[in-house]
């Protein structure tokens, strides 16, 4: 499964760090950090399935999860919403793999059964949609949301989700959703490694989420609410981003 999932690879530095974006980007999406970020790392970004270079291809949560770790290897690992919700899965299931764990508006999924099925319900009937209008028109229909209110994205994230298939889109919605992710609330207490909760201080709903995780993980957890954000912090302010994740990385080095 190592090349189930397209990457990209810088090898300048001598320690590895995966980067893996969130619904409807690419890998493209993590452009801004990996360039900087590559003077000191490996940087590896992975397209999710449906996603990018990965957009044929169709997975479970969990086989998502696991082919992200053959993607990427012993690393530490920086995941935001859905690749979030991936990463967390790998941590617990391949502990030997996830150095450090970096989780950026990210959840462990939904732990009240009948909310899980609503949701399941909410993105089906979303996945109709996206197969209906189109990946264009979805696009401005879900950037336009409240939670992105402050996100401009760059040129080259916003052509590279556009390239996104319908397909490939409504497909990951139905597979990787929080609707058919497995809650992953009760396994928190197993992670051993650094985690870092980043949530946008505007996101209350999952700077509420972050703190939660964060006392279920224990005393390896942070959480850091970056100020003038919503949902998605990394993008809307890269700066303040790149230095928190910098400072992480200072304390919990990934080592090769």
């Amino acid at each position: 499964m190592a090349d189930a999932l397209h990457r990209a690879l810088d090898w300048r530095g001598p320690d590895r760090l995966v980067l893996v974006h969130g619904f409807t980007q690419t890998l493209a999406s993590w452009a801004h950090l990996a360039v900087p970020l590559s003077e000191t790392f490996q940087v590896v970004r992975v397209d999710l399935p449906g996603h990018g270079g990965s957009g044929a291809v169709d997975m479970s949560f969990a086989e998502a999860a696991a082919a992200i770790g053959d993607a990427g290897g012993r690393a530490t690992y920086v995941g935001y919403s859905m690749g979030g919700r991936l990463c967390l899965r790998l941590a617990l299931d391949r502990p030997d793999l996830v150095q450090a764990l970096v989780l950026v508006g990210a959840s462990p999924g939904l732990a009240d059964h009948t909310e899980r099925e609503a949701r399941r319900a909410a993105d089906e009937a979303l996945a109709g949609e996206i197969e209906r209008m189109g990946t264009a028109a979805f696009l401005d229909r879900w950037l336009a949301q409240p939670m992105f209110a402050a996100l401009e994205p760059t040129a080259e994230d916003l052509a590279a989700r556009r390239a996104n298939t319908s397909a490939g889109l409504a497909a990951a919605l139905r597979r990787l959703g929080p609707g058919a992710q497995e809650p992953l609330w009760d396994r928190l207490g197993a992670l051993d490694m650094p985690v870092l909760a980043v949530a946008g201080q505007d996101d209350a709903r999952y700077c509420h989420i972050a703190e939660e995780m964060a006392d279920a993980i224990g005393v390896n957890a942070q959480v850091v609410a970056v100020a003038g954000a919503g949902h998605a912090a990394h993008l809307e302010r890269p700066g303040s981003f790149s230095r928190l994740l910098a400072a992480f990385l200072v304390l919990h080095p990934p080592t090769s």
